[in-house]
């Protein structure tokens, strides 16, 4: 016997409530009883009644009563049922037997008096139940038979996920063939009789309903495009195949219950394949179906040329969807490719490496070997001696590639209407004389071997400058076509700011204060960004003592000079205002001092001696003013016994003697001198001082120094 659960309506449980008010009570209570011929109706029950139950009537002169009338359940409410046969006739009692067909409603007593119609509804007691369900393994569009009771009334059989069905191939009270719908699920069966509070009916057994399963793929792996065929049964309810990446087909080449040809849709990617039937339930393989991907023989040529095709031969290269070359740059399948050969564009930003060929299927292959790049070359550049905003003529090979000429001093001109084997540009303003570079569009740089001797077009033209000058004074240049300059830039990248007179033949400019003094150029750059080189000039000016501890000599020291460190009695110490900068300094006095010579020493504690820790972490400094030319000569400085070579003092001249203009702080680095320890302990037994070598008379007397010092880094 199958499990049922029944819903009940509200008539059935209106009337079970009326007989629990009644205590039990079979009938229900009518007119009064009266001795007369007329015929009345006390009571009847039971309600709810069963369908071929006894349903009873109590009254009077009920014997005259000609037939009963109930609802038919199968006509609906506008039809009865006619019982005029009875189980019991008599004045006080009459008993019928409720027919299979009857329904809940109001009950007619038929005399030829008139009707009597029960003033409360009759309810039905409907016992729908299943038996079996058969078969319970089924496929969509099969007959399944479902027995068991009353089953004429039910309206529809409800199917998993309620698809319903409500033809039905046959009916009766104990059988109903329904079909299996094509969307149907596997779970139990329900019925229902359709009513507005239904009665339902479960199965006790879920009903199995068959989907497409998998049991072999071939071949595997496979090429996207081509066809794979798909073993298993009950194929031929498979509406949709679901591939790897989620591509989906809905259009079979054959379909049969045990096998299905289908084409591998081109971006399918490797995973499991799953078949959906029309009721969604996903089937899926537990075989993962991989995508063939290309196998790459040959990319030819190598090296190849940027903007160029190459051509790559192989197997199942119609796979491929885009080819990737070094520098991640993309290349440009061309038409006409086959499986065995493609052509591919190389871009022109390509650099050497290899090359990946990816797939639709989201897959790839790289080619291991490295693609080389042609790059331009230089044979020839014509001519080599010109003005700049001239043009030049490069030939050459592969020169159709170069996207940028650069030119000596940072200057660069786009290369356009260039052949493979000649490119001609204009010298852009500002070039100066030097190589030139090309510039590929891949990035290569190829320099040639051959330098530009570069003149500036209408650029001014210096005849006269100081070769001295001091921080914070006005410089005064004079020559021609001066008012084409737009920038000044001194020494140590310090760009001028203030200007006096500017014209065609005079330009006065305020030399800044934090210029880097010593020798070195000016830089000019025009309108037209022309870039002039100033003769040499030689700023001078003198740094502040950063440390006073770190001094080893100011000649400032109390109750010690020179006359006890003037080992040589070469020098003096001076103190004229109009010449000293910090107090007391060293004048040589010596008018023709030859060989070596002692210009300072000290070897005792009036002096400091510096501890230093480590050496060459320190710059050493001095001040010094050679107001008459030294001629050339080697100064040497002793550091705690260990002697340096300083070279000659001064500024050289044009005769090759040695000056400056004015006091300058003259700077070495202590890591230049290999020779040192690597720590100074400050031992004032040790020698500390200078001295000087001269193989001809060399004249002191414009010889000032003062502050020699160290300095941290």
């Amino acid at each position: 016997m199958q499990h049922t659960l029944v819903k009940y309506s509200n008539y059935a449980l209106l009337g079970i409530l009326l007989c629990a008010v009644c205590a039990g009570l079979l009938f229900n209570a009518c007119e009064e009883e009266e001795e007369s011929d007329e015929i009345v109706l006390f009571s009847w029950g039971p309600s709810p009644a069963l369908r071929g139950g006894d349903l009873k009537f109590i009254g009077q002169n009920l014997d005259k009563v000609t037939s009963v009338l109930l609802p038919d359940s199968v006509a609906g409410s506008i039809s009865t049922i006619e019982v005029n046969t009875f189980k019991t006739k008599t004045p006080p009692l009459l008993v019928i037997t409720v027919p299979e067909e009857a329904d809940a409603g109001y009950v007619t007593l038929k005399t030829h008096q008139g009707d009597i119609v029960t003033k409360t509804l009759l309810g039905i007691a409907e016992p729908i139940s299943i038996d079996t369900i058969y078969p319970l393994n089924v496929r969509p569009g099969d007959i399944i038979t479902i027995e068991g009771d009353f089953l004429y009334l039910i309206k529809s059989v409800i199917f998993s996920t309620n698809k319903v069905d409500t033809v039905f191939v046959s009916q009766s009270k104990t059988k109903i063939e329904a079909t299996v719908p094509e969307d149907a699920q596997t779970g139990v069966v329900t019925l229902s009789n359709g009513a507005v509070e239904p009665i339902l009916v479960e199965s006790a057994y879920p009903l199995n309903v068959a989907l497409p399963l998998v049991t072999a793929l071939s071949p595997n792996p496979v090429k996207a495009g081509s066809q794979l065929t798909i073993a298993g049964t009950d194929l031929d309810l498979a509406k949709k195949i679901v591939f790897g990446g989620e591509k989906q087909v809905t259009g079979f080449v054959s379909q049969t219950a045990t096998e299905m040809v289908v084409s591998v849709p081109a971006a399918a990617r490797d995973g499991k394949i799953k078949l959906i039937p029309a009721s969604g339930v996903e089937s899926e393989f537990d075989t993962v179906l991989i995508m063939a991907v290309p196998v790459i023989s040959q990319v030819t040529p190598n090296p190849a040329k940027t903007g160029s095709n190459v051509t790559v031969t192989g197997t199942d290269l119609d796979l491929i969807t885009s080819v990737v070359f070094g520098g991640n740059t993309t290349g440009e399948l061309q038409s006409g490719g086959t499986a065995s050969q493609i052509t591919v564009s190389v871009p022109e930003t390509a650099i050497p490496g290899m090359i990946t060929f990816n797939t639709a299927a989201n897959k790839s292959v790289v080619y291991t070997a490295i693609l080389g790049l042609v790059q331009p070359v230089i044979t020839n550049i014509t001519p080599l001696v010109l003005n700049t905003k001239e043009t030049i003529t490069i030939t050459g090979t592969d020169l159709d590639i170069v996207d940028t000429v650069k030119f000596t001093g940072d200057r660069a001109v786009e290369a356009s209407g260039a052949t493979s084997t000649q490119l001609t540009v204009m010298v852009p303003p500002g070039s100066q004389s030097g190589t030139i570079t090309l510039v590929a569009t891949n990035g290569d740089l190829v320099v040639s071997t051959q330098s530009l001797t570069l003149t500036p077009a209408d650029a001014p033209v210096i005849t006269d400058m100081p070769s001295f000058a001091a921080p914070g004074s006005v410089l005064t240049i004079r020559g021609s076509q001066l008012d084409l300059f737009s920038e000044i830039i001194f020494p140590g990248n310090v760009t001028a700011t203030m200007y006096g007179i500017k014209t065609d033949t005079m330009l006065q400019v305020y030399i800044p204060t934090n210029v880097q003094q010593g020798k070195g150029n000016i830089t000019f750059i025009t309108y037209e960004n022309e870039v002039i080189e100033s003769p040499d000039i030689t700023i001078i000016g003198i740094e502040p003592i950063v440390d006073p501890s770190l001094i080893i000599n100011d000649f400032d020291e109390t109750g010690h000079d020179l006359g006890w460190d003037n080992w040589g009695s070469n020098v003096e110490l001076g103190n004229d205002p109009a010449i000293s900068i910090t107090g007391k300094y060293m004048h040589g006095t010596n008018q023709a001092l030859s060989g070596w010579a002692w210009i300072w020493g000290c070897n005792h504690p009036e002096l400091p001696k510096v501890a230093l820790d480590p050496v060459d972490d320190y710059y050493f400094k001095f001040e010094l003013y050679i107001a008459t030319p030294l001629a050339p000569s080697a100064f040497q400085m002793e550091f705690e016994g260990y002697r340096v070579d300083l070279g000659p003092l001064g500024i050289k001249n044009a005769n090759g003697t040695y000056s400056t203009a004015g006091w300058i702080t003259v700077t070495y680095d202590m890591a230049s001198f290999t020779s040192l320890p690597a720590t100074f302990s400050g031992d004032d037994t040790k020698e500390w001082g200078l001295n000087m070598s001269s193989g001809t008379d060399v004249d002191l007397t414009g010889l000032y120094m003062d502050n020699f010092r160290f300095q941290h880094k």
